[in-house]
C-alpha cells in the first residue's frame, strides 16, 4: 500500500500539484500572516532569538527581511525556523526579492534566498555559525544579462543522490527559467523524507533528488554521523544580505500516509 500511495503521490507531482488552490487540500499556514508567532530566529555571532537590527519583521501581512537598520554587514547570516520538525510534506511559498543588497553583502549573495530543510533547529546551532546543517533550496533573482534560475540545491553539511550517484559538489542548478524583477514567484518543495525530493517553479518541476545525508563538513561535536539519512527536520528562510519578501509559506502534511 504504502509502494502504491508513493506512486500516486509521483503522479500528482508530474501534473503539477503547486497550481492546486490551497482550499483544495488541509493546508497548515506557518506563516500566519499577523505576527512571527511560532517561529525561532539565529544570526550567526548572536544568541538564539535576537532579531538582529530588527531583519525578520511582518508588513501589511508579509513576512519580510529588512536591512533598513543595517550599516553594513560582515557574516551576520541570519535564519527564521518553525518551531516544528516535519518529515513528509508539500511545501509552497510565494516570494520575491526586492530593493537593494546592503553594503558589505557577497557577490553570490546578490538577489540570494533560500528555504532550508531537513535543517537541524535554530537552538542547535553554534553562536557563530553561518548556516544550519540542512538541504537549501535556493530562491535566486536574476541581474540584468546572463541566466541565474532559482530553486537550486545547496548543501551545508549535507549531501543528496542525484542521478543514482552520490552528488558532492555544494550546488547544483535546477532547470528553472531567470526571474530578474521584483516580481512574485510560487514554489514548491514536496519531500518524502529520505526517499526523494522534488522542487519546482510555478507548476514545472526543476530538480529531483533523493537521499539527502549528514556529509564530512559538519560544525565540531555535531551528533549525526556522515552518511547519516536525514528523514526529518526544521525549516528555515534565509537573510543573507538582499531585503526579500515571503507572502505565504504554507504545508500539506503527507506523514500519516507513510507511517
Amino acid at each position: 500500500m504504502r509502494y502504491i500511495t508513493f506512486l500516486l503521490l509521483l503522479a500528482m507531482v508530474a501534473c503539477k500539484p503547486a497550481v492546486q488552490t490551497g482550499d483544495e487540500e488541509n493546508w497548515m499556514q506557518l506563516f500566519n500572516g499577523n505576527d512571527l508567532e511560532d517561529w525561532d530566529i539565529k544570526f550567526a555571532k548572536h544568541p538564539l532569538n535576537e532579531n538582529y537590527n530588527n531583519t525578520f519583521r511582518v508588513e501589511n501581512g508579509i513576512m519580510v527581511v529588512r536591512y533598513d537598520e543595517w550599516d553594513s554587514i560582515d557574516g551576520e547570516f541570519g535564519h527564521i525556523f518553525y518551531r516544528k520538525p516535519f518529515s513528509h510534506y508539500r511545501l509552497r511559498v510565494e516570494y520575491r526579492v526586492v530593493g537593494e543588497q546592503i553594503a558589505g553583502g557577497a557577490g553570490w549573495a546578490f538577489k540570494n534566498s533560500g528555504i532550508m530543510f531537513h535543517s537541524q533547529s535554530a537552538a542547535s546551532m553554534h553562536q557563530d555559525q553561518s548556516f544550519p546543517v540542512s538541504i537549501e533550496a535556493q530562491f535566486l533573482g536574476g541581474d540584468v544579462e546572463g541566466d541565474r534560475p532559482t530553486m537550486n540545491l545547496c548543501t551545508p553539511g549535507t549531501h543528496v543522490v542525484l542521478d543514482g550517484k552520490l552528488h558532492t559538489p555544494h550546488c547544483i542548478n535546477s532547470t528553472s527559467r531567470t526571474y530578474r524583477g521584483e516580481e512574485w514567484v510560487t514554489v514548491e518543495l514536496v519531500v518524502l523524507g529520505h526517499e526523494i525530493v522534488h522542487h519546482i517553479v510555478e507548476g514545472d518541476t526543476v530538480l529531483t533528488y533523493s537521499k539527502p545525508q549528514i556529509s564530512d563538513d559538519t560544525p565540531e561535536g555535531f551528533p549525526l554521523l556522515e552518511g547519516t539519512l536525514l528523514e526529518s527536520g526544521y525549516i528555515a528562510l534565509q537573510a543573507e544580505s538582499h531585503p526579500y519578501e515571503f507572502r505565504k509559506v504554507e504545508l500539506l502534511d503527507l506523514s500519516e500516509q507513510y507511517e
